[in-house]
């Protein structure tokens, strides 16, 4: 699941100015987007989504035809997740899907953004992966640890070592691109990795006896994902964005009954090339939210539980980080209103 870093300050100033349109992956014919009911003079509501369990399952919605129950036209549009930010900063798109704290770092370079519902949190897909040897957190004092470093890896890592009193200062950091901790735990240079899936689950394989000995499980709601939108777009077609969050509830209400399991993984297996049985093991990582984990999650507080309190969090370690240099007014970032609105009225179909 390729979520970026969070340091992408100068890459997204710059995607912001180009003239030329991102890269987009090209998405196979069954992903067609579904049309509207009726024709209608608005164009579609553009969306950049990419290769995460919470973004994937758009897919559901788009293969079973509920954009046209709803009669809203949305045009998914698939990439890797560098490229669909910088569509979103070049204005290729109205929307696209992101952490709540890449979502800080493009607008700290211009491209303002507006989280308008939360697709999930990573409930274990996010992992410190260590060598067969280290039996816990406290065991890494003094250890190699490779993690990409001001990446959100290395946020989770700070908590990890955080649980062990530990802090950073007490482990060797070594900066690893995240798709190269597999083979760096592997040849045996550090003591532990910290990545996300599918490179996590990569890392166990290529190590025998290797484990997870901390995960996002251990701080949910440390990394939200969620659907930005432009607020040109958002105050121009407001309406049409309520449906679209009105099909996500339909998603979460789908994803909720266990009689759908085999269904949903085939269906979001397939449009990440993968086959439906070690998918389930990646939905289980994420923890889906329908329209009540939306309203709780949306509630202001200052706990990892609120996605204000997360991302109050993020921008501090950003800031720590120097990612960016000034703080982010995060709940500029935030709009539940759409959430509550579709939420008071929604009933599953």
């Amino acid at each position: 699941m390729t979520r970026s870093a969070l340091h992408l300050v100068a890459l997204l100033a710059l995607a912001a100015c180009s003239k030329e349109t991102p890269k987009e992956t090209a998405a196979p014919t069954q992903s067609e987007p579904a049309k509207a009911v009726e024709p209608s003079a608005a164009a579609p509501l553009r969306v950049a989504y990419s290769d995460w369990p919470g973004w994937v399952a758009w897919e559901i919605a788009i293969q079973k035809g509920w954009f046209k129950e709803e009669s809203v036209d949305v045009d998914f549009k698939w990439f890797e997740y560098v490229p669909s930010m910088e569509a979103f900063s070049a204005d290729k798109v109205d929307a696209v899907t992101m952490t709540n704290g890449d979502a800080l770092v493009t607008g700290s370079s211009g491209a303002k953004s507006v989280g308008i519902l939360i697709n999930d949190y990573s409930n274990g897909n996010d992992m410190v992966v260590a060598q067969p040897n280290i039996k816990s957190v406290a065991a890494l004092k003094g250890k190699k640890i490779g993690v990409e470093v001001g990446f959100l890896s290395h946020l989770l890592l700070i908590n990890a070592l955080a649980s062990a009193n530990l802090t950073d200062q007490d482990v060797e950091l070594v900066n690893v691109p995240t798709d190269q901790t597999p083979q760096t735990l592997k040849a045996g240079d550090v003591s532990a990795i910290v990545a996300w899936q599918p490179n996590s689950g990569q890392a166990l394989k290529e190590v025998p006896g290797s484990k997870p000995i901390f995960t996002s499980a251990n701080v949910p709601g440390l990394i939200f994902d969620l659907l930005y939108v432009s607020p040109k777009s958002l105050k121009e077609r407001r309406a049409d964005w309520l449906k679209v969050v009105k099909v996500w509830f339909r998603i979460g209400e789908y994803l909720k009954d266990p009689s759908h399991t085999e269904e949903a993984a085939k269906i979001m297996a397939a449009r990440v090339g993968m086959t439906a049985e070690p998918y389930k093991a990646l939905m289980g990582g994420t923890h889906f939210l329908d329209a009540s984990g939306n309203l709780e999650h949306f509630k202001k507080g200052d706990t990892l539980m609120s996605v204000y309190g997360s991302s109050k969090v993020v921008d501090k370690f950003q800031l720590d980080n120097k990612i960016y240099k000034t703080p982010v007014a995060y709940e500029q970032f935030l709009d539940p209103s759409l959430v509550a609105e579709v939420a008071a009225t929604f009933a599953s179909k």
